[in-house]
């Protein structure tokens, strides 16, 4: 059909008129569907098919940001009141200090913000659109009315579309209608006022793809849809703050008015004891800034966007924030079996025919020897026969399922190939897998004949025959022939194998009933291997303290066979049954969480499985592919969706995504989110004990009507250099060796809580006790002068500062070798920080600033010596500490 020369406007009510006439409205033929130019012609015309437009973060907004804090609101007032003093060099230093600091926020905040919007383009939709005689996978949000969309079960919708093929196809329509019961499509017109549920024709945006398959035609795109015109704006299911950024805030607001008192009890008293005013206000507004960290908002985003980064170089794409967070605190892992903690790599293993059992375990020649048998014969020409997958002409891959391309490949060794019996038994007619029969079902024209070839799940199959294939031809199937087929289906599952049936009838009649009169050939095992990996890696979640459970709907025997080699062990051994799920939920049945596999589950039932661990207190971390995952994948703490074989539907729904499907991955992003809030409490920990050692430095000092021992200036030079540079540092650590060895986390719990407030506090002293003490050497042992005693003071407590960044390590950590001495950001930062706070004083505009005098080898001794005092007492009650409780325990 030849294309317009100017794109066709949308037809109107396109479910009310024939397909051909919706095509040929839209100028499209749908064999080969629209040119590359002509698509860039309509997307011009009508635009991207978005309803909301990820917009992209601006520079100038993350620059305002920086601008928006009562940090900076503090930093404005002290310089204002240098400029109003007439103390330009103060106020022109304290200038430069804000705009550093608003740099270095607006450097990393952008640079976290680039990162996760390339994250979010990882995670881009796409749909399979023909275009130019050829299938593609192209980007939703480039598709445009008139492409021919191929759907299949799990899909999700991404456009309006007008049915043109449909096979066996319905379509969940919740989202748009409420209905939650999937809704049967058909190619056939409907009438012009059919409500919006019963326009059976179409697919619309938003919706899925629960069964069949089909293809249909572009008939909206954008907010031109159905969705779009009901809702102008869609927002995304997403929270906006996560709760760790919520923990941070609430943090930051504790401090700031806790600084705010404080600040103004020393202001009262020292203006009492008749302190110079403008020292003591300079001085009470420096405090301020000292006791809250401004470093905090910016090291805490840069950690959560580097985090997400990390995880995505591990193929895990984690979409929400509060995911990374949350992932540190799991207990249980509720994990399907089939591609994550197997290969999804399914070969067959064993033919069973009523001649006997056959092993396939030798190659080629011994296949197509066995083969010779014809009743073997007649079950692998059928298992080919009924098949969607397509082989390539040499070697092992393809594309289809899994399933059937091992199927594909028994018949290749046996020396039967699909594209050979096609030529000779053409395909009339598919019947396409379906969930409510569990079978799936071709015919074929056989000479005057057709023949049905049927393959699914031995229960459906075998209640589908009447005969059965015997050594003496075909005889009735009784009652007592199926119990035993069924005990050798059980017996092979027993050895962990995955068992089809095939049965096969000749009619006269291409229309017959598919699964009716069929005649039993026989059962195909498959076994797709645990993954090598994954053994170790619940051996990691054992240790870690977190429960790993199958749950599948995989027969309980196979469950069981594949959860032993993959390492479940005793816990392997309990298996509860999908249909007993609700029961023993209802009343609370111990048993229910001593189970280590849960088989035969429905998805209904995963969704009560994981609602009942969250009672129970578990943080749950769940994996799936399907459409009906989709609730589950919602329900649970950390949704888990596979990247490689899920559908859009339950990506859409996970927090997670595996790029690679791999057990281990979730195991590794486990770690990361366990290092991650280790790193956030560190440097927090870190950012606040310097901070409080300030206050406690130059509060003490006016209450004791002491000069200050370090200057407003100062202390706006030290936390430019020691909040920055060494939280980023710490923010950059890989954590601790171990980080997998311990039990999950809380998820309630605070950043900070009652024994890190302890430690915080008890450090602070000490880099207090050794400020002053460098002071008291400074003024009484060398007798310097007021200038020179500052300056031992300020350098005293600043080079403390950077040693008190190796006070950090975990206390079971080892003392020269840790997760702090193995950072090379870290001795990085130390470097320039040790150079920024050196140098000052012998470069002379920065020493009139700062107020500082170039320290003598005297006065370089003290500052060193007592600087690594605090390291030192540190150290020692550390150690003393951990040797305690080890005599403790033992």
């Amino acid at each position: 059909m030849p294309q317009a020369n100017s794109s066709p406007a949308l037809p109107d009510l396109p479910h009310s008129q024939p397909a051909g006439e919706v095509l040929a409205a839209l100028g499209v033929a749908p064999v080969t569907g629209l040119s590359d130019e002509e698509v860039a012609r309509r997307s011009r015309i009508y635009g991207p098919n978005t309803i909301v437009a990820r917009a992209k973060v601006a520079a100038f907004i993350v620059l305002l940001h920086q601008f928006k804090s009562p940090v900076v609101y503090l930093l404005a007032a002290a310089a204002a009141l240098a400029f109003y003093f007439g103390e330009l060099e103060e106020g022109v230093a304290i200038a430069i200090v804000l705009v550093l600091n608003s740099a270095i926020g607006f450097t990393t905040e952008l640079k976290a913000a680039r990162s996760i919007e390339a994250l979010r383009s990882l995670g881009t939709r796409s749909a399979r659109i023909r275009r130019d005689g050829h299938t593609r996978l192209v980007p939703a949000n480039e598709m445009v009315p008139g492409d021919i969309v191929l759907l299949e079960a799990g899909d999700a919708v991404s456009a309006d579309l007008r049915l043109v093929e449909a096979s066996n196809l319905a379509a969940d329509e919740s989202t748009l209608t409420g209905e939650s019961v999937a809704v049967d499509k058909a190619v056939e017109a409907v009438a012009r006022d059919a409500r919006l549920a019963d326009r059976h024709a179409m697919l619309f945006k938003g919706t899925a793809v629960t069964r069949g398959s089909g293809a249909g035609v572009v008939t909206a795109t954008g907010l031109a849809t159905e969705i779009g015109r009901i809702s102008q704006l869609v927002e995304e299911a997403e929270p906006g703050t996560s709760p760790l950024e919520k923990k941070l805030a609430r943090l930051s607001g504790q401090l700031v008015w806790a600084t705010l008192i404080l600040t103004a009890l020393i202001a009262a008293i020292g203006l009492r004891e008749g302190e110079d005013p403008f020292l003591i206000i300079e001085a009470a507004i420096a405090l301020a800034v000292a006791a809250i960290p401004e470093g905090l908002p910016i090291v805490a985003t840069l950690t959560l966007a580097r985090g997400m980064w990390h995880m995505a170089q591990q193929n895990a794409l984690v979409e929400r924030l509060s995911a990374v967070e949350t992932l540190g605190a799991t207990t249980v892992i509720l994990t399907d079996k089939t591609g994550t903690l197997t290969e999804n790599r399914m070969t067959v293993r064993r033919f069973w025919v009523a001649s006997g059992e056959v092993e396939v375990n030798g190659g080629t020649a011994e296949l197509a020897a066995a083969a010779g048998d014809p009743q073997l014969a007649q079950l692998i020409r059928v298992a080919v026969l009924c098949n969607d997958a397509t082989l390539a002409a040499s070697g092992n891959e393809g594309t289809g399922d899994p399933m059937e391309l091992a199927l594909l490949r028994a018949g290749r060794r046996a020396g039967v190939e699909r594209r050979a019996l096609l030529h000779r038994t053409p395909i009339v007619h598919k019947h396409a897998f379906d969930t409510a029969t569990k079978m799936m079902a071709t015919v074929h024209r056989d000479g005057e004949h057709f023949l049905y070839a049927v393959k699914g799940a031995p229960e459906a199959v075998l209640a589908a025959c009447d005969n059965a294939v015997s050594d003496a031809g075909t005889a009735a199937l009784d009652d007592a022939d199926r119990a035993q087929w069924h005990e050798r289906v059980e017996h092979l599952g027993h050895h962990g194998l995955r068992v089809l049936a095939c049965a096969a009838k000749t009619t006269r009649d291409a229309a017959a009933p598919p699964y009716e009169g069929l005649t039993f050939l026989g059962l195909v095992a498959l076994e797709d291997p645990a993954r090598a990996d994954v053994p170790h890696a619940i051996q990691a979640c054992r240790r870690a303290g977190i429960r790993v459970v199958m749950v599948t709907g995989d027969h309980a025997v196979t469950a069981r066979s594949i959860g032993r080699a993959v390492g479940l062990g005793e816990a392997a051994a309990t298996v509860v049954q999908g249909r007993h799920l609700s029961q023993l939920i209802a009343e609370k049945k111990p048993e229910l969480f001593k189970a280590g596999i849960f088989a035969r589950v429905t998805p209904a039932e995963k969704l009560e499985l994981v609602r009942a661990y969250q009672e129970a207190g578990d943080i749950v971390a769940m994996t799936g592919d399907g459409v009906n995952d989709a609730p589950a994948l919602r329900q649970a703490d950390i949704g888990v969706a596979m990247g490689m074989r899920g559908t859009d539907v339950a990506r859409e729904a996970a927090a997670m995504i595996l790029l690679d499907d791999a057990f281990p991955t979730i195991v590794n992003a486990i770690r990361e989110g366990r290092i991650i809030f280790g790193n956030i409490r560190r440097f927090v920990a870190y950012l606040l004990s310097c901070n409080l050692s300030e206050v406690l430095v130059v509060g003490l000092a006016i209450l004791s009507s002491l000069p200050l021992p370090i200057l407003p200036l100062q202390i706006l030079y030290l936390n430019l250099v020691t909040d920055v540079f060494p939280a980023f540092a710490l923010a950059m650590g890989e954590g601790e060796r171990d980080v997998l060895e311990r039990p999950p986390r809380s998820p309630k719990e605070e950043i900070l809580g009652r024994p890190q407030w302890i430690v915080i506090v008890l450090q602070s002293l000490i880099l207090t006790a050794a400020t002053f003490g460098a002071l008291a050497l400074a003024r009484l042992g060398l007798d310097l002068d007021a200038a020179s005693v500052v300056t031992v003071s300020f350098l005293t407590l600043a080079f403390a500062q950077l040693w008190h960044v190796f006070n950090m390590r975990h206390p079971r950590s080892g003392l020269l070798r840790n997760e702090i001495t193995r950072n090379p950001w870290l001795w990085g930062s130390l470097a320039l920080c040790a150079a920024l706070l050196a140098l000052p004083p012998y470069i002379e505009p920065l020493a009139y600033v700062l107020h500082l005098t170039p320290p003598s080898f005297a006065m370089w001794s003290v500052i060193l010596g007592m600087s690594l005092v605090p390291l030192i007492v540190a150290q020692t009650i550390t150690y003393a500490l951990v040797q305690w409780r080890r005599r403790r325990a033992a």
